[in-house]
């Protein structure tokens, strides 16, 4: 049977190669994200696909997804969230360093100029920003990614899930249990547990089933190709795992694609994690 499958952040990575897995299944795709353009190449490969920009963290652009998916295909058979990131990187959410702990040290509060100008006479003509402003909307910007953008999406197309049979997945990230470079990205991602778990006793009487996939380290995506991970980095994390590898996105893919497949109607409320055994038990 022919199934509609909304993926968010479906143009790249983790998201696209799951849009594969479900194509070769003969299923329609709703690719949505940000990036016009990426979205627009990954569903013209794609035998039955459409791209709907949109931000997610954004209520408007939310609700145009939801009236898209409601006079187009009417029924959301999986909605699947693989949007997300660390965009307090690049929107200088979160200047200074960060430790191994992945704790914040505001070292200059200035959101523009030179970093390496720190404590200096301002001869950039900047006045410095108060830390914990920058620290607010660094944390902010990571919640709205990882954490706001897939509970609005759920909220919108929650009445158009498949009754029984829906199936709604979320990705988190190995950094909801240890925390990462970036703690507010670690503490956005495990904030998707618990509305997970809540989802899927609010769903569970209707026959949908709500699971989350935790990832470890991905190669050959542009989450850990901006990650500016150096080689000793790389490796240190490879050593974690007990295969000697790193993740790719059909490792991830093939285990969503699993538990939105009727075998799997019997799972829900679990997060199950692709780490190659770099976390190990719950």
């Amino acid at each position: 049977m022919k199934r509609t499958v909304v993926i968010s952040g479906g143009g790249t990575g983790i998201g696209r190669a799951a849009a594969w897995a479900f194509a070769r299944d003969g299923d329609r795709l709703v690719l949505v994200g940000r990036r016009a353009d990426v979205l627009r190449r990954a569903a013209a490969d794609l035998p039955d696909a459409v791209a709907h920009p949109a931000d997610l963290t954004e209520p408007a652009d939310v609700r145009s997804v939801a009236d898209m998916v409601r006079d187009r295909f009417g029924t959301v058979d999986v909605l699947l969230h693989c949007a997300g990131g660390t965009p307090s990187r690049q929107a200088g959410g979160a200047p200074g360093t960060r430790a191994s702990d992945g704790t914040f040290s505001a070292t200059t509060g200035r959101s523009g100029g030179d970093p390496s100008d720190v404590g200096g006479d301002g001869a950039a003509g900047e006045a410095e920003e108060d830390p914990l402003a920058v620290l607010a909307r660094g944390w902010t910007a990571d919640f709205r990614a990882n954490t706001l953008s897939a509970v609005l999406l759920t909220e919108a197309l929650a009445d158009r899930l498949a009754s029984p049979g829906g199936r709604v997945l979320f990705v988190s990230s190995i950094a909801a249990y240890r925390g990462s470079g970036v703690a507010s990205y670690g503490a956005a991602k495990a904030a998707l547990h618990p509305y997970a778990h809540a989802l899927a006793r609010r769903l569970g009487p209707r026959g949908v089933t709500v699971n989350t996939v935790a990832p470890g380290i991905v190669g050959d995506t542009d989450f850990f190709g901006e990650d500016g991970m150096t080689e000793e980095n790389w490796r240190a994390r490879i050593d974690e795992t007990l295969n000697g590898r790193a993740g790719t996105p059909g490792d991830v893919a093939s285990t969503l694609h699993w538990l939105a497949s009727p075998a799997a109607g019997h799972v829900t409320s679990q997060i199950v994690q692709v780490n190659g055994g770099a976390q190990r038990g719950s």
